[in-house]
């Protein structure tokens, strides 16, 4: 990418609850040669968080506001044509975030985001892949704790395994964490319209290449024998998805893969309560006086507080198996482990991502692509450095 751009990173979004995280980490922890910015369409509140951010390093205190409006495209035209990476964290997505993604593929621009969208990230790759591919730019969707410990831990986990065998991997999730209201309205937009999303992904299939000769696999299998004690409940979120593109861009995953993504819990009351949890919201999320009470549980904007997100944590426990060939019945067990999920995690995620595609020797790679495929050993020594935790829990030969 030319580096006559103003800037390395444009985030747009920092007025917001996990914008403005991502914001406070960017200017703690980003090199002093990284040329940022801060982009919205209210200048009072990108003051405001530039203030805020002047606290903690004085040198934030003259950072450039650009104007940004998702409402706007000819403003999004502007901050992506500036910026060597672009972050976003204004959503839900699918109602705001495709402008940005259209800017940033005609740009050559270098985009991240946080979505747990499924739907959009299918409709992006429909309509905006082939012209990001043309002009080089990477856009990487789910850069949060959707989908980067689960991205990243398969990833990590396959290469403790032999290469071109065939390979099973289970992701087994705990965690302690609380919502925002930004992801709530998200995750009631994906309930909302379950057809949707099921057209957006046949229109994918339609035109998205399959890996020749290899096959991979989604299992939503119960799973008898786990890592973990307790109960493992299928988990409905993008992750499987994105750890099927990673497996099926990279050849190192072998000729045959299956990924399995489950929420462990400890109680059979909790995993009832949760069963019948996720059912309740799917039913009230179809109709909107429903969907309304849903949404006001928690405006926008709002989280836990700083005391509430240092109670919290998660721990994402792989098992890894080779189930054929030479070194049949190999095993791994590896873990991702770190803070607050949601939001200081997240931030944290989000950042690096970003810092990782302005600064790192990377392989080359365009348009829609994972965080494993676009970044993989890169990222994960970022993410090690700053505080997340990639370990070998133990390991047995065939």
């Amino acid at each position: 990418m030319a580096d006559d751009r103003a800037y390395d990173i444009v985030l747009f979004g920092a007025t917001g609850y996990t914008g403005g995280l991502t914001a406070e980490y960017l200017a703690e922890h980003a090199p002093p040669h990284t040329r940022w910015a801060l982009a919205g369409r209210n200048r009072a509140k990108l003051e405001a968080v530039r203030d805020r951010l002047a606290a903690i390093s004085p040198a934030c205190g003259q950072l450039p506001l650009l104007h940004a409006d998702a409402a706007d495209p000819a403003s999004l035209r502007k901050v992506a044509e500036s910026a060597r990476v672009v972050i976003t964290t204004v959503g839900p997505y699918l109602r705001y975030g495709e402008p940005l993604v259209a800017a940033c593929a005609r740009a050559g621009t270098d985009y991240v985001d946080l979505t747990g969208e499924p739907t959009f990230v299918d409709l992006m790759y429909v309509r905006h892949h082939e012209e990001a591919v043309r002009s080089g730019a990477r856009i990487v969707h789910a850069c949060g704790f959707d989908s980067v410990p689960h991205d990243l831990g398969v990833y990590y986990t396959v290469k403790q395994l032999p290469e071109g065998a065939p390979l099973q991997v289970e992701g087994f999730l705990r965690l302690e964490a609380d919502f925002s209201g930004g992801t709530l309205h998200s995750f009631v937009e994906v309930l909302a319209d379950l057809p949707g999303m099921m057209r957006a992904e046949q229109a994918r299939r339609r035109v998205e290449p399959r890996p020749a000769g290899r096959r991979i696999r989604i299992s939503r299998r119960p799973v008898p024998h786990t890592p973990i004690k307790g109960w493992a409940l299928p988990l409905p979120t993008i992750d499987p998805q994105i750890v099927a593109r990673s497996a099926a861009a990279l050849d190192r995953y072998g000729p045959d893969f299956s990924y399995g993504h489950y929420l462990a819990v400890r109680r059979a009351a909790t995993a009832a309560a949760l069963t019948a949890g996720v059912g309740a919201a799917t039913a009230l999320a179809q109709l909107p006086p429903t969907r309304s009470l849903l949404l006001r549980l928690r405006g926008s904007g709002e989280g836990p507080t700083a005391e509430q997100m240092a109670r919290h944590w998660f721990r994402v426990t792989f098992a890894g198996r080779v189930t054929g060939g030479a070194h049949a019945g190999r095993e791994v067990v590896t873990e991702v482990s770190g803070g607050d999920p949601g939001y200081g995690e997240t931030a944290k995620m989000l950042a690096e991502s970003a810092l990782c595609l302005a600064h790192d020797d990377l392989p080359p790679t365009r348009g829609q692509v994972t965080t494993a495929v676009a970044m993989g050993d890169a990222l994960i020594d970022r993410l090690t450095r700053a505080g997340i935790s990639f370990r070998v829990v133990r390991s047995s030969a065939a």
